[in-house]
């Protein structure tokens, strides 16, 4: 039966018959009359107002300019992998030359079909499976160029060949299917796998920055803290330098050396009174009880400290006149007598 319906002529479009030939007619828009006067092709008609002799002329093939809508019947073909496919398809026509779709061939629209489902079968044995779903629009260009180059000594020109359906054997629709799914799992795991990458970079690249960050707040801090200690040091260091100029001052002026006496012996004293708390083993000298001779000893380390740089300001700067002050050794027993 399908082998039948194959072979069958396709359906061809109505047609009210062939006009008689009364002397006047009258040609509808968008048809062309094809005339024979006693059995031979004479001329076509034109829309619009026709003269023609009656009983000489006749009407004989009636060709409509509109374009023709062709369904092509569903037939099995079979792709370059050995698929059977069932397929079917409109072809879209039009009538270019009265002349020529009328002797060329008997049936026009019946060879333009036969015609497209040959060229279709031969199209598809080009391609697999796959690239037959993938390249329907220029498996269509395909088809419309070879019913072009056939159908041109027939006057008739296609315009368009669309593929509507593609009816695949149940076993294969399983089997693309199955891979389909194949597919798509092998893609998730893929994207899962990139996933899992991305998400152990980033850890890695947080750790990396963490510890950059670590270690430059710590080398801050580091540096930081040793400006401050410097800071702190030289604070300390040009207070120390006030306090020995402003000491420096002071026993430079009258009576330094008895205030500088008077400043050791209450150190001393002092020094005694802690001697005992922090450890339990104590150091005496044999004259403890002596607080004037240990003041004179610090006394005397004092001046032969100083002694050297008063004689080397002196040689710098000879004085102008007498020192009045009474040299230190005079002060010293001074002070021991006063102290006795």
């Amino acid at each position: 039966l399908k082998r039948a319906a194959r072979l069958a002529p396709a359906p061809c479009r109505w047609n009210s018959g062939l006009p008689m030939n009364i002397g006047v007619l009258f040609v509808p828009q968008q048809e062309a009359w094809v005339v024979e006067r006693m059995g031979k092709f004479h001329r076509i008609l034109e829309p619009g107002l026709n003269f023609l002799i009656p009983l000489l002329d006749r009407i004989r093939y009636v060709q409509s300019l509109k374009e023709i809508v062709i369904n092509v019947p569903e037939q099995s073909a079979v792709t370059l992998d050995n698929v059977t496919l069932q397929i079917d398809g409109v072809l879209y026509l039009r009538v270019m030359d009265p002349y020529k779709a009328s002797y060329g061939v008997e049936d026009p629209e019946y060879a333009v079909t036969q015609l497209a489902q040959t060229t279709m079968r031969s199209e598809l044995g080009k391609l697999s499976l796959d690239r037959v779903f993938r390249e329907r629009e220029s498996l269509n260009a395909s088809i419309v160029d070879a019913i072009n180059q056939a159908s041109d000594c027939w006057g008739i020109r296609c315009l368009r060949y669309e593929i509507k359906d593609i009816h695949v054997p149940p076993r294969v629709k399983e089997s693309m299917q199955m891979q389909v799914e194949a597919e798509r799992r092998k893609r998730a795991t893929v994207l899962e796998s990139e996933g899992t990458r991305e998400s152990a970079i980033n850890v890695a690249e947080g750790q990396k920055q963490a510890q950059i960050l670590a270690s430059e707040a710590e080398k801050a801090e580091q540096i930081n803290k040793a400006a401050g200690e410097a800071n702190a040091m030289l604070v300390k260091a040009r207070a120390k330098a006030e306090a020995i100029q402003l000491l420096a001052a002071a026993l430079a002026q009258q009576h330094g050396n008895a205030a500088a006496s008077l400043s050791v012996a209450e150190q001393y004293v002092n020094a005694f009174s802690k001697i005992a708390k922090d450890s339990n083993t104590v150091l005496l000298p044999a004259n403890t009880g002596d607080v004037t001779n240990m003041v004179a000893q610090a006394l005397g380390i004092y001046t032969t400290l100083t002694k050297p740089q008063a004689v080397k300001t002196q040689d710098e700067n000879p004085p102008a006149h007498e020192d009045s002050h009474p040299p230190a050794t005079e002060l010293l027993k001074a002070e021991q007598g006063s102290s006795s």
